[in-house]
C-alpha cells in the first residue's frame, strides 16, 4: 500500500512499505546513494545502501517516476528526522537528463521571465508549487463563507454580446457567423440572479480585460471572486461583508497552509484586527497620502489614487490601525461604471458628484472594487447620459430594473492579487498557474 510523504513518519514500527512520486534529488556519496522523493504531501529522504545499492543502467535521473519500498529507519540528519532504506525500486516513467529547468533549485535565485518560460516543469517545484496550495484554500474559504451567510453560487456565461463596464477593453472572438465578446465581469448576470428571488449569489470564474498592461499588478485573464446581494442601503454593508469575509479566509490560510507561508516567509493579518480597517471617503484618502508625502516618503502632490497612494494609505492604516488594510469609499462618479448608484444629495444640494462605491486595498494593492447598484428604473435612465450611453444600448439593465429590483450592490475579490499579497511576491503573474498577458497565450 502507498504511503505518503508527510505519513511516512508514522509508519516506524518496521513494516515494509511502498512510496511512489518524483525524484528530487541525488547525492551519491560513494557506496552509498541518497534520493529524495517528492510527493503532493512533501519530501522524504531515500537511502540505497552497499545491500541494495541504486545501479540502473541508464542511471537514474531528476524528475523521473518511481516508486520504493524499504523499511523506515530514524536518521536526525534526514529531512523529518527519518528515511526509507530502499529494497525495491521500479522506475515508471524516466525522464530525460537534459532538464531545462532546475525543479530543486531556488525560486529566489530564478528569474521571473525563467519561471514562466519553463512553466510545466517550474510548476513542480515545491515552494511554486505551494502559491496554489494557499489559492486554494483561498477559493475554499470564500465559498464556504459565503454559503454559511445564504449565498447561492451561480455559474454566468463567458461570451457575451458587448461589455458590461461600458463597451472597451474587450477580447473579440469568432461565434459563427458573428462577433461576440469574452467576458469582463459577471455583472450583470449576478445583478439578475438578485432580482430573481436568490438575493445573495457568488460566483469564481475567469474574467478577461484586453488591456495593455504589462506590470507587476495586471494580468488579462485572471479569476474574479464575484458577489452581490440584494436590500443594502449603501457600500458600507458591502464593507462589513468583505471584512468578515476576509477574516475568515485568513484564518483559514493560517490554519490550513502553515507551511506554504513558512516557505514564503509570509504573515497574515490575526483576523481580530480586520474589523479596525479604517474606511476613508476619496477625498480624506487623497490628503493622508499627501500628508504621508509630506514625511518625506516621495515627492510630488498625489491628485488619484494611484499605485503609490495605495501603498501609502496602507502604511498609514498598518501604523494608526494596526491592520495595512483600508477601505476607500465615495468616489466621484465619472471613475466608477454606470450601473454606480449616487450618493444622495446633502442639505441644501440638488445632486452630488459622489457614488457609494469602494475599493479594498491590501499591503499597497487594490484587490476589490464595488458598488451599490441602480434599481430604480427611472433614475438609471437619467444616469446614462452622463456615461455617454443610450438607454438602447442597456436593454438588457432596462428589462431587469423595469420589472421590479431590489437595492442591492456588490463587489469582486481578484483571486490572483489576494493571493500575491498573503505571499508577498514580487508580481501577479506569480499567482497564476499560466499567466495571460500581452505576450503569454503558452503553454
Amino acid at each position: 500500500m502507498r504511503v505518503l510523504a508527510k505519513d511516512f513518519f508514522t509508519k516506524m514500527a518496521g513494516e515494509e512499505i511502498e512510496l511512489s512520486g518524483w525524484v528530487h534529488r541525488i547525492r551519491d556519496m560513494g557506496g552509498i546513494t541518497f534520493v529524495i522523493l517528492r510527493d503532493r504531501s512533501g519530501l522524504v529522504q531515500l537511502v540505497f545502501d552497499e545491500e541494495f545499492p541504486l545501479s540502473l543502467d541508464p542511471p537514474l535521473s531528476l524528475e523521473s517516476v518511481i516508486s520504493v519500498r524499504g523499511i523506515p529507519a530514524l536518521n536526525e540528519k534526514a529531512p523529518g528526522g527519518a528515511e526509507l532504506k530502499v529494497r525495491n525500486i521500479t522506475v515508471i516513467s524516466r525522464a530525460a537528463a537534459d532538464l531545462p529547468y532546475q525543479v530543486n533549485g531556488d525560486v529566489s535565485k530564478t528569474g521571473l521571465e525563467a519561471i514562466l518560460d519553463n512553466r510545466i516543469l517550474s510548476l513542480r517545484n515545491p515552494k511554486i508549487r505551494s502559491i496554489f496550495r494557499v489559492q486554494s484554500t483561498i477559493a475554499e474559504a470564500f465559498a464556504a463563507y459565503l454559503r454559511a451567510e445564504d449565498f447561492t453560487e451561480i455559474k454566468s456565461s463567458k461570451l457575451v454580446s458587448g461589455g458590461t463596464e461600458g463597451g472597451t477593453n474587450l477580447f473579440q472572438v469568432e461565434y459563427f457567423d458573428r462577433r461576440v465578446c469574452l467576458a469582463q465581469s459577471p455583472q450583470f448576470y449576478k445583478e439578475v440572479m438578485v432580482a430573481s428571488g436568490l438575493e445573495r449569489v457568488f460566483e469564481i470564474a475567469p474574467v478577461y480585460r484586453a488591456e495593455k498592461h504589462d506590470t507587476p499588478r495586471h494580468l488579462n485573464e485572471y479569476v474574479s471572486l464575484d458577489i452581490e446581494m440584494g436590500f443594502v442601503e449603501s457600500e458600507k454593508d458591502l464593507i462589513e461583508l468583505e471584512k468578515g469575509l476576509l477574516a475568515h479566509i485568513f484564518s483559514e490560510v493560517e490554519q490550513k497552509n502553515k507551511k506554504d507561508l513558512e516557505a514564503w516567509n509570509a504573515r497574515l493579518p490575526k483576523a481580530e484586527t480586520i474589523t479596525q480597517a479604517p474606511i476613508v471617503s476619496y477625498e480624506e484618502s487623497l490628503s493622508i497620502a499627501n500628508a504621508e508625502t509630506g514625511k518625506g516618503k516621495t515627492a510630488g502632490r498625489i491628485f488619484d489614487i494611484n499605485p503609490e497612494a495605495e501603498r501609502l494609505l496602507c502604511e498609514w492604516a498598518l501604523r494608526e490601525k494596526g491592520v495595512d488594510l483600508v477601505f476607500v469609499n465615495e468616489f466621484p462618479r465619472r471613475y466608477r461604471p454606470f450601473y454606480t448608484y449616487p450618493l444622495p444629495a446633502g442639505p441644501g444640494e440638488e445632486n452630488t458628484a459622489l457614488s457609494m462605491s469602494f475599493d479594498c486595498i491590501f499591503r499597497g494593492l487594490e484587490i476589490t472594487s464595488g458598488s451599490r447598484r441602480h434599481h430604480d428604473y427611472k433614475a438609471f435612465i437619467e444616469a446614462l447620459p452622463r456615461f455617454g450611453l443610450k438607454p438602447e444600448d442597456q436593454e438588457g439593465y432596462l428589462e431587469l430594473l423595469k420589472y421590479g429590483c431590489p437595492p442591492h450592490g456588490g463587489f469582486a475579490i481578484g483571486l490572483e492579487r489576494l493571493t500575491q499579497k498573503i505571499l508577498g511576491l514580487s508580481s501577479v503573474k506569480e499567482a497564476s498557474l499560466f499567466p495571460r498577458d500581452r505576450k503569454r497565450v503558452v503553454p
